[in-house]
């Protein structure tokens, strides 16, 4: 996906496989599998150009972020624990980026409560 978003084109999996050839060695047929793969999936769309396809993203890197980022959350079986144990993953430009985001979304009208301004439950 990273070589698809780079390029910003459609691209055939021999173009794909001699640009990762630059870095390591790699079969035809596991660049090929990998982009039907996501075809599949539906993050590449194909048309056949003679007797190869030419792949291109159907969304953007950061859609495609999020919906990883989402399935994995909802996999989880206790979904704040996980976003904790996230967060305390991150480095602290990852933290700032969150913060960034926060506010864009806040921007777009969508209300998010920080731990400072969220009321207190009494018991």
């Amino acid at each position: 996906m990273t070589r698809v978003w780079r390029w910003n084109r459609p691209v055939t999996v021999r173009e794909v496989l001699e640009d990762l050839r630059a870095e390591r060695p790699i079969a035809y047929t596991t660049v090929m599998t990998v982009m039907d793969n996501l075809h599949q999936k539906g993050w590449l769309r194909r048309r056949q150009e003679g007797r190869a396809y030419r792949y291109e993203a159907v969304s953007t890197r950061a859609a495609y972020s999020a919906a990883l980022m989402s399935e994995a959350w909802s996999s989880s079986d206790f979904a704040a624990a996980a976003l904790v144990e996230f967060f305390n993953r991150m480095t602290p430009e990852q933290l700032e980026a969150l913060r960034d985001a926060l506010r864009v979304v806040q921007l777009n009208g969508v209300h998010v409560e920080t731990a400072e301004r969220a009321p207190r439950e009494t018991h």
